[in-house]
């Protein structure tokens, strides 16, 4: 199965999001405009149908992340379920402890919620990270002790690919009682994500990220029943009380059945993408010899790359390598005119930040379009990449 836009250039972008699976949009199209009816309106038919849709996929998600499917609850996406998870377990907090700790290459939705409980009197503490981007498990295990609410830590860095020790921070959270949340946005469908192994008390995920629909997330909490966390918006009480509004059963459907082929193909997918980075990485190596790899070498996402091409600015290589659709860093800060916190946080020089690029393969890429971009690369530093000032 392919996928392809109507356009010419190569999409590698898939950390900041993927295409919508064939598939997907099929599981959804009934739910479009056939059965539209509100899931909680269930004293007829229609809505029956609705609540039954939303039951499945929320079934399809626990099943490809190893959790009760009663722990799973429906969210707009990983940025929110962040936030609910972070602000909703200061809201349930009875136990007086002061301190949350997270990790200085953690997405900005992390970053920007933890700083906002400094104001609520809250310690929070912000763990560093070698220069493989890996966090300091000593260093973390400092700071972790009786007064510890919550530790948040990613299990695959969206910029990097980077994969987090979480099973070995869970041992030691649960050594002092604190709380562990990861935001798996990044890690589902790219490898295995067993909540239940993982021994995490929270755990957020998107579709967008697993090839479904974007504005569907989802958010784990173990053991639901027991108040691990409160409200921070309110309304009708949909979603155990946690996240109120009509749920769009669609999207649902949509993330359900993203979730399932994830689960199926995750083996096959993975494998794929190792052999077109291997190559693409070659391609990019025979052209620029003084290109490193940002992050661990093998504790990383398959399909995740992120560059260094020293002494070449990342957007002069954007903007030679035009058919070429990469990016500089997290999608969320494409705004932002500063270098990438994370490659900073990693201890890369402003200059090394600003020479970095984030490449992502996934289900949908294919030889072709791998041998293709090696051209374009390769081309770039022939008379052209003299004519643009690259070499």
């Amino acid at each position: 199965m392919t996928v392809r836009t109507k356009h010419s250039r190569i999409y590698l972008d898939h950390q900041a999001t993927t295409p919508v699976d064939p598939r997907v949009i099929q599981a959804m199209q009934p739910y479009l405009a056939d059965c539209f009816a509100n899931p909680s309106a269930t004293t007829h038919v229609s809505g029956i149908k609705a609540r039954q849709a939303v039951e499945n996929a929320r079934k399809q998600i626990a099943l490809a992340i190893g959790a009760p499917t009663n722990d799973i609850i429906f969210t707009s996406g990983a940025t929110e379920s962040n936030n609910l998870a972070i602000l909703g377990t200061i809201e349930a907090n009875k136990s007086k402890r002061n301190r949350v700790i997270t990790v200085s290459t953690e997405h900005k939705s992390v970053l920007e919620t933890t700083k906002q409980l400094r104001s609520r009197g809250y310690e929070v503490i912000s763990v560093g990270v070698g220069k493989d981007g890996i966090v300091n498990v000593n260093e973390l295990r400092k700071y972790i002790d009786s007064n510890t609410l919550l530790v948040s830590v990613m299990l695959v860095n969206n910029e990097t690919g980077v994969i987090q020790p979480i099973k070995e921070i869970s041992e030691i959270c649960n050594n002092d009682g604190a709380l562990l949340h990861s935001d798996c946005a990044q890690a589902l469908g790219k490898m295995p994500v067993n909540v239940i192994s993982l021994d995490v008390n929270l755990a957020s995920f998107s579709a967008h990220k697993v090839y479904g629909p974007k504005g569907i997330g989802a958010l784990y909490i173990k053991q639901l029943k027991s108040a691990l966390i409160r409200p921070i918006t309110f309304g009708g009480g949909q979603e155990r009380g946690l996240r109120p509004g009509t749920l769009p059963v669609n999207l649902c459907v949509g993330f359900g059945e993203a979730a399932k082929i994830s689960l199926l193909e995750r083996n096959q997918d993975s494998e794929k993408s190792i052999l077109l980075e291997q190559r693409l990485w070659n391609g990019i190596l025979s052209v620029i010899p003084q290109v490193k790899l940002n992050g661990h070498p093998n504790f990383r996402a398959p399909g995740c790359m992120n560059i260094a091409c020293k002494g070449i600015s990342s957007d002069s290589l954007i903007d030679a390598w035009a058919e070429l659709e990469i990016a500089k860093g997290s999608a969320c800060e494409a705004t932002n005119t500063q270098s990438s916190h994370v490659l900073r946080a990693m201890g890369l020089s402003r200059s090394q930040a600003d020479s970095s690029l984030r490449i992502g393969v996934g289900r949908f890429t294919n030889d072709k379009e791998i041998s293709r971009a090696i051209s374009i690369i390769q081309s770039s530093f022939g008379f052209e990449g003299r004519k643009s000032g690259l070499v």
